[in-house]
This record gives structure tokens, C-alpha cells and sequence, in this order.
């Protein structure tokens, strides 16, 4: 099995930014995609951005395009979320998914992390 965690989380002042990090551990092979999804306080878990493994598209929800950028490092095996002009609707729990991920000892399934906490606060 793998292995998927997620830092960076944190307090950060509205129009401020903020990194968020997801790095995967064991022998992936490879995968689908991997992607960001949060849920805030009483409310369903939402989409946010995918990037796909070969790290050539990407896709945002509409809510955070032009001020979220996701972005992948092949060789580390780690994925990023630049948040800038964060918002008080940015306030969630962040998770990561590796999407269809396998090698030769595992079929293709999806993990998750076990989200970082994202409050935007004055």
C-alpha cells in the first residue's frame, strides 16, 4: 500500500498565502492523477484541483481558478498547492488524493491523506 500526507496547513490572514504539501510514499508505479479536496465546517467534501501524473493538465474548480496553482514534482514524488488572495470561504480541512495509483503488487485504487487544516482568520 501507499502512503499519502499532506503539511502545510495553518492560520493565515485573508489576501494572504499559503503552501500546502502532499507527499507520497512507497513504490508507486503510477497513477492517474493526484488532486486536492477540502470540506469545510458542515459542509460535503468539494473538489479543488487535479493534476494529472504526467503533470501536463490541470484542472480547477471555479471557486479558486486564478488564485490556486497545482503543481507536481515527478522525481520527489510530491505535490504542491500555491493558495494566494486567500479567502474566509478558503477555511477547510485540505486532502490529498492519489488518484488510481499501482504497481506490481497493487491494483490501481485511490488514497488519501488525512487533510491539513486551512483557516483563513483575522
Amino acid at each position: 500500500q501507499f502512503q499519502v500526507a499532506e503539511s502545510g496547513g495553518g492560520l493565515v490572514q485573508p489576501g494572504g498565502s499559503l503552501i500546502l504539501s502532499c507527499t507520497i510514499s512507497g513504490d508507486v508505479f503510477s497513477a492517474t492523477s493526484m488532486a486536492w479536496y477540502r470540506q469545510a465546517p458542515g459542509k460535503e467534501r468539494e473538489f479543488v484541483a487535479e493534476v494529472t501524473w504526467s503533470g501536463d493538465n490541470t484542472d480547477y474548480a471555479e471557486s479558486v481558478k486564478g488564485r490556486f496553482t497545482i503543481s507536481r514534482d515527478n522525481a520527489k514524488n510530491t505535490m504542491t498547492l500555491q493558495m494566494n488572495s486567500l479567502k474566509y470561504e478558503d477555511t477547510a480541512v485540505y486532502y490529498c488524493k492519489l488518484g488510481g495509483a499501482y504497481n506490481w503488487n497493487h491494483s490501481p485504487r485511490d488514497y488519501w491523506g488525512q487533510g491539513t487544516l486551512v483557516n483563513v482568520s483575522s
